[in-house]
């Protein structure tokens, strides 16, 4: 039977029909009033809009977010959910800038893969996990593209990947020499130089703080806004 234009009007605005296309489900459960949950999923995306079959996570829709959980008085913490390949440099240091500047407890749980800029994303909570399977890339800044002068370029992502660096120092236990061993290193990946983590390696060198679960991040988010209260 088809359909008229009022009956397909209809269902695109029905949040029932949109919860089955997008999540397979119809009742979606409510989240803890005190508690934000944040997911950063896929590419991110900045400046460049990525294809449409690309899954992608667009700063411009994370940052009103973390304005909104600094500003509402309802939310004590943040709950940001990884499972990122990474993407676009600068995107990704605003979103980490937003999240370490909050005044709220935050804690971070990498599931499936926190790569590349996801990394600084990742260690810009007040405490981080990651799940024993989750996977991190650490690997110098690249760039795509054609380079039209060379030498400015080269002094561009330098700089670029100073920032980066200095991010991950100061937001996790790691030493700028120890990151530097695993962002060049060789013979892990096949066509590039980098350090592939997973799960209890990532807490070994001291980039998160501990291998866990959905149980532990929440239970860890709760322990720290009770700790905010009681200061």
């Amino acid at each position: 039977m088809l359909q008229n234009n009022e009956d397909l009007a209809e269902e695109s605005n029905n949040p029932e029909v949109q919860n089955i296309k997008e999540l397979g489900q119809i009742q979606i459960p409510e989240p803890a009033e005190n508690i934000f949950c944040l997911t950063v999923v896929g590419q991110i995306e900045g400046h460049q809009i990525l294809p449409a079959q690309a899954k992608a996570t667009k700063y411009e829709h994370v940052i009103p977010q973390l304005v909104a959980v600094e500003q509402n008085p309802k939310i004590e913490g943040l709950l940001l959910i990884l499972n990122t390949a990474g993407g676009d440099v600068e995107a990704g240091l605003a979103i980490s800038e937003l999240v370490s500047s909050l005044s709220k407890p935050s804690v971070s749980l990498v599931l499936g893969g926190g790569h590349s800029i996801g990394i600084p994303i990742a260690v810009s909570c007040s405490r981080s996990f990651i799940a024993p399977t989750g996977t991190m890339t650490v690997h110098p800044i690249r760039y795509t593209g054609l380079v039209i002068n060379g030498h400015q370029q080269f002094e561009y992502l330098q700089k670029m990947q100073e920032r980066i660096n200095s991010f991950i120092v100061q937001h996790s236990k790691m030493s700028e020499e120890d990151l530097k061993k695993l962002m060049f290193a060789t013979g892990e990946l096949a066509q590039d130089i980098g350090t592939i983590l997973i799960g209890q390696d990532a807490v070994n060198v001291g980039l998160i703080d501990s291998v866990g679960g959905l149980k532990e991040a929440y239970a860890e988010i709760k322990r720290l806004i009770d700790e905010q209260n009681r200061d």
